[in-house]
């Protein structure tokens, strides 16, 4: 897993887009923690980044489904999700980790 760099810590800018190598990544500040969650909504295409949060969803700009902060997946009766990333801070910065796509494949096989 690679780590990069999503900026320094503001908890004033509550929903930023970031790019995190090849991904655009969606950073959420919600009740003092960070979330990571693909920037775009597999219903509508939107920009993620463009929403809010409610009861720990973020909430679509374009129609308004939700996506849990924690797991990504979607509210009831969509059937659908989006990926998440861990984050951890140091030094006062924010890291998103982003799997290449074979790290991903040999966990799926070490399950």
């Amino acid at each position: 897993m690679k780590w990069f760099s999503a900026g320094k810590i503001n908890p004033e800018a509550k929903i930023t887009k970031v790019k995190a190598g090849s991904k655009n990544i969606c950073l959420v500040y919600n009740d003092d923690k960070y979330y990571a969650l693909a920037s775009r909504c597999p219903h509508a295409g939107a920009d993620l980044s463009g929403g809010w949060c409610k009861e720990g969803k973020l909430v679509c700009p374009v129609h308004r489904f939700t996506y849990d902060l924690q797991t990504g997946r979607g509210g009831e009766g969509q059937f659908d999700f989006v990926p998440t990333y861990p984050v951890k801070i140091k030094n006062g910065e924010v890291f998103v980790g982003v799997s290449s796509f074979w790290e991903r494949l040999k966990a799926i096989f070490k399950s």
